[in-house]
C-alpha cells in the first residue's frame, strides 16, 4: 500500500512569494542565536538589541505574508519554532550568563522552566480555534505572548545597562521575574495583541530596509 507523503517545501512552487516572509522568520532565528553568542562575549547590549530586532521581525513576517498573500502552513510552523528559540531559549540563556548562574542549579532550573513554558504556550496557541461567538479573542492572546515575555525577563538587564536602576541583588530579582513571567505565559489571562496594530503600507518598505541594514551590520560585526 502506498503511503501519502507530503514533501516539505520552504518555497512553494504555487506561491514563490512565501520566500520573503519565511526569510524574515529565519533571520529571527539567527538573531536569537546571535544574542546568545553576544552574551558569551559579555556584550549584553548587543544581546538585547538582537532580541529586540527578532521581535520586530516576528511582528513583520506575518504582516508581510498577508500583505503579499503568501501565507502558508510551513510559515506558521516555522514562526512557532523561531519563537521558541528567539524568545524562549535565547533570552533565558542571556539572563543565565548575566546573573542567574550566581544562584547555581536554581538558576539553570529557571532557564528550563521558562523555556518549557514558552514551548507549551506556543503549542496551545497553535491549537487554539476562535469560535464565532468569541470574536473578542481575535484581538487577545491567552497568557503573555513569547516576545513580550522575553522583554519582561530581560527588563532587569535592560534597566541595569541603561543605568536607570542598579539592583543590589540582580540574581534574586531576575529569578523572581522569570518565575512569574513563566507562570503568566501558560496562564489564561487575556493579553492584548499588538499584531493587530496596522503599519501603513508605505512605511513597510522603509522598515524592512532598516532591518536589512541592521542585519548586514550585525553579520559584519559577528564575523
Amino acid at each position: 500500500m502506498l503511503e501519502n507523503k507530503k514533501e516539505f517545501k520552504l518555497i512553494s512552487k504555487k506561491n514563490p512569494r512565501s520566500l520573503l516572509p519565511n526569510t524574515l522568520t529565519i533571520f529571527g532565528v539567527c538573531l536569537g542565536l546571535s544574542s546568545i553568542k553576544f552574551a558569551l562575549d559579555t556584550n549584553y547590549t548587543m544581546s538585547v538589541i538582537a532580541i529586540v530586532f527578532a521581535a520586530i521581525l516576528d511582528t513583520l513576517d506575518g504582516r508581510v505574508a498577508r500583505l503579499i498573500k503568501a501565507t502558508s502552513k510551513v510559515g506558521k510552523e516555522l514562526d512557532s519554532l523561531t519563537d521558541v528559540i528567539s524568545f524562549g531559549v535565547a533570552p533565558s540563556f542571556v539572563m543565565y550568563f548575566w546573573t542567574l548562574n550566581e544562584v547555581g542549579k536554581i538558576g539553570w532550573m529557571l532557564v528550563l522552566i521558562y523555556t518549557v513554558c514558552c514551548a507549551l504556550r506556543l503549542a496551545r496557541f497553535n491549537l487554539t480555534v476562535v469560535e464565532e461567538t468569541e470574536t473578542w479573542k481575535i484581538n487577545f492572546f491567552e497568557g503573555i505572548p513569547s516576545p513580550a515575555a522575553a522583554g519582561l525577563i530581560l527588563l532587569p538587564l535592560i534597566l541595569n545597562l541603561s543605568d536607570l536602576v542598579q539592583f543590589e541583588n540582580t540574581a534574586i530579582i531576575s529569578s523572581i521575574v522569570i518565575l512569574m513571567v513563566s507562570i503568566l505565559m501558560v496562564s489564561k489571562i487575556p493579553t492584548y495583541s499588538l499584531k493587530r496594530i496596522l503599519i501603513p503600507r508605505h512605511l513597510t518598505i522603509f522598515l524592512l530596509l532598516g532591518i536589512g541594514i541592521y542585519l548586514s551590520l550585525l553579520i559584519f560585526y559577528i564575523f
